[in-house]
């Protein structure tokens, strides 16, 4: 299964949308801000899909995605924005970075299956 990163500054969704990935044999590391995000990334390398929430207070989700596919070998890193905020400009920046973009509150479902969508399986560990 995929090594995911879910970054939202509303814990309550980080718990959930871990406990969904973890339930499907995914392995998250969850985190409420960009910056521990970002040090999370350094530490345990690079995750094979990042979800990030649009807006949160230190950095946008879209700024987190510039930084995250700054670090080495990220580049392509695949990325799932997931927000409260449906405003057609956000959702078109968020398709033209190459992300997919699930409104909250999300269907699991979906969730899974754009994961699905944009990771290519990898066999080393995190």
């Amino acid at each position: 299964m995929a090594r995911v990163l879910v970054v939202d500054d509303d814990p309550d969704t980080v718990r959930i949308v871990t406990f969904r990935l973890q339930s499907n044999g995914h392995r998250v590391i969850g985190t409420t801000s960009a910056k521990t995000a970002l040090q999370a990334v350094t530490e345990r390398g690079r995750p094979d899909v990042a979800i990030l929430d649009v807006t949160m207070p230190e950095m946008s989700g879209m700024e987190l995605l510039v930084h995250l596919r700054a670090m080495g070998g990220s580049d392509n890193l695949p990325a799932i924005f997931l927000s409260a905020r449906v405003l057609d400009d956000e959702i078109a920046a968020g398709r033209a970075m190459g992300a997919s973009y699930l409104t909250k509150p999300f269907i699991a479902s979906a969730l899974l299956r754009a994961i699905d969508e944009a990771i290519v399986p990898t066999f080393d560990s995190w």
